[in-house]
């Protein structure tokens, strides 16, 4: 993944990224619904963190993964991570967010 912004530090950032940006994924490629509190419980990852890696998985740089989420309640959402969809295909509906 490529990681960019006002505070990223390539030495500092990089690494612990990357791997986070990993772990999310590898979590997560299978289209399963899940909240930001089960991510952190099977990657030890920090909510804010995997909340991060999820928006840097929709970025064109990053594959333009489809991340959807879905409103459960008591400000509780649930996330789930899909394949892009062809460059060539462009979605019918809209996703209710």
């Amino acid at each position: 993944m490529k990681f960019s912004g006002d505070t990223y530090d390539e030495a500092r950032d990089g690494e612990r990224l990357s791997r986070q940006a990993r772990v999310v994924f590898e979590v997560m490629r299978d289209g399963m619904w899940r909240t930001l509190a089960e991510i952190s419980h099977l990657t030890k990852e920090p909510e804010a963190s995997i909340s991060a890696r999820l928006r840097d998985l929709r970025k064109e740089r990053n594959g333009s993964y489809r991340v959807e989420r879905e409103y459960l309640a008591g400000g509780i959402w649930q996330y789930r991570v899909l394949p892009p969809l062809p460059s060539d295909q462009e979605e019918l509906f809209e996703v209710s967010e």
